[in-house]
């Protein structure tokens, strides 16, 4: 059984940093694109970076040169590098995996930034 395992997130001055990490777990089949969203109170779930396997990456606007993800296929796991936080950043984290043909959800990390 294919488990998602977030971790990371926490409370944050504005202006400081964490780093966000998504382990996947209970599958032997190579990771496709893996993926970061995030949904602030009140708003929808949005994209906030993703990771292909061959490690092309594409960012939100709203996260470029703040944010920066990676991943580690040996370890199975995906990093969320988040610096220069804002509150705007605040929200549930969510990670998410494609294990061709299907996707698996994480139970989602909360970041809250605090002005």
């Amino acid at each position: 059984q294919v488990q998602l395992v977030e971790s990371g997130g926490g409370l944050v001055q504005a202006g400081g940093s964490l780093r966000l990490s998504c382990t996947v777990s209970g599958t032997s089949s190579t990771l496709g694109t893996m993926s970061w969203f995030r949904q602030a109170p009140g708003k929808e779930r949005e994209l906030v970076a993703s990771i292909a396997s061959d490690g092309t990456t594409n960012l939100a606007t709203s996260v470029k040169g703040r944010f920066t993800i990676s991943r580690d296929n040996g370890k199975n796991t995906a990093y969320l590098q988040m610096k220069s936080l804002k509150s705007e950043d605040t929200g549930v984290y969510d990670c998410k995996v494609i294990i061709w043909p299907r996707a698996y959800w994480g139970q989602g990390t909360q970041v809250t930034v605090s002005s």
